[in-house]
């Protein structure tokens, strides 16, 4: 899940300064507006890889402190999708709000630039 969540930040750089490239190339903002677009997507996106990845963190623990007769191998995580392991906790978590909130900022800032 982890290098999911790499993979998609890494296009989500690619993909808004390749329309940072196109807007400055133009001077047409509406390059610009087109990242408020992609962002969001690959923020929620990237959220559910974040709560995905809690969810099975929190599989393995429990199956860790368990006796191994009483395994039941199933890779079922649902059971742990608790407050911090839902889809809207992992779009807030404490590392993506940086990451994606630096994003729109600069894009605001370009915005404004080109403009």
């Amino acid at each position: 899940m982890n290098s999911n969540s790499f993979l998609i930040k890494g296009w989500t750089i690619t993909l808004v300064s390749a329309l940072f490239a196109l807007a400055a190339k133009d001077s047409n903002s509406l390059y610009v507006l087109l990242t408020y677009i992609p962002t969001p997507i690959f923020w929620i996106l990237d959220g559910f890889y974040i709560s995905q990845e809690r969810q099975y963190r929190d599989l393995y623990t429990k199956i860790a402190q368990t006796k191994e007769t009483d395994i039941d191998f199933s890779l079922d995580a649902s059971d742990f999708n608790k407050d911090r392991n839902t889809w809207g906790s992992g779009i807030l978590s404490k590392t993506l709000i940086p990451f994606y909130g630096i994003v729109i900022l600069i894009t605001i800032v370009v915005m404004f630039v080109i403009k």
